[in-house]
């Protein structure tokens, strides 16, 4: 968005894991730009941390589950007459073929990450500082002197698998941050905190400022309640602390 700043906080695990997941993703979008070494050592150490996300807290049931609560309620949403009903059956027909892909249980996203030898050779390494130079890999410094072209067939071969849990969290987090509308707020003396109704599954909170602003926002919440204090920015070598003025700034509580 133009000229602002949006500061975003999930309010449950799951909201975090598909945030983390997100970011990872969107770095290797950027990377994948451009394979130069430098950015093909950046995919894959995002390749793996995406890997290990998956595997430790079983991702792909979470996934399953909150497209599963998507899908319910966009189901509720068809005899509405102010729905796009077209629009409506197409994202629940993108839906319903990734739960397909992702409730197959021979789909095993991640495995050809981890059943490939050079892969585990770079992983065992990335935990030492400097572990994956020139010396200490050798046969990985041999490929990334391969050609270009050689590299990104090895990227995209690792990655296939990963595609569909890609498009699910982009299409989860896409439907909870549009399922609000922003409001208008104040922050007296720097300090702003709601409750959260107790019938709403609020999972997101998300705050926009001014790119110009002098504040960025310190957001904690549970279910219910969220609080923001809103710091002022310093120099980095010094401890940040509230501001005493008020600020204006536009609220998403996205409850999807």
């Amino acid at each position: 968005m133009l000229n602002k700043i949006i500061f975003e906080q999930p309010l449950n695990e799951r909201m975090r894991n598909l945030l983390r997941l997100e970011h990872l993703f969107d770095l290797i979008d950027f990377r994948s730009q451009e394979t130069y070494e430098w950015n093909c050592r950046a995919i894959l150490e995002s390749l793996l941390e995406i890997n290990d996300l998956l595997s430790r807290s079983d991702l792909k049931a979470e996934l399953i589950k909150e497209l599963e609560r998507h899908s319910l309620i966009l189901s509720s949403l068809k005899n509405n007459p102010a729905v796009d009903e077209t629009r409506l059956n197409n994202i629940n027909n993108d839906l319903c073929e990734l739960l397909k892909i992702l409730r197959d249980n021979t789909y095993q996203p991640g495995i050809k990450l981890r059943n490939d030898e050079l892969v585990t050779s770079f992983k065992q390494r990335i935990s030492i500082p400097g572990g994956t130079c020139s010396f200490d890999l050798p046969r990985f410094h041999y490929w990334l002197n391969q050609p270009d072209v050689n590299r990104r067939q090895d990227l995209l071969k690792w990655s296939a698998d990963l595609e569909p849990v890609k498009k699910s969290i982009y299409m989860a987090l896409d439907m909870v941050r549009n399922s609000t509308h922003p409001v208008k707020e104040k922050a007296a003396a720097g300090f702003y905190q709601k409750p959260i109704e107790s019938n709403l599954s609020c999972q997101l909170i998300r705050v926009f400022l001014p790119s110009a602003s002098r504040y960025y926002p310190e957001i904690s919440g549970g279910k219910h309640r969220f609080t923001i204090r809103f710091m002022e920015e310093t120099a980095s070598e010094s401890r940040a602390i509230q501001t005493k003025n008020d600020v204006d700034f536009e609220l998403h509580c996205c409850i999807l």
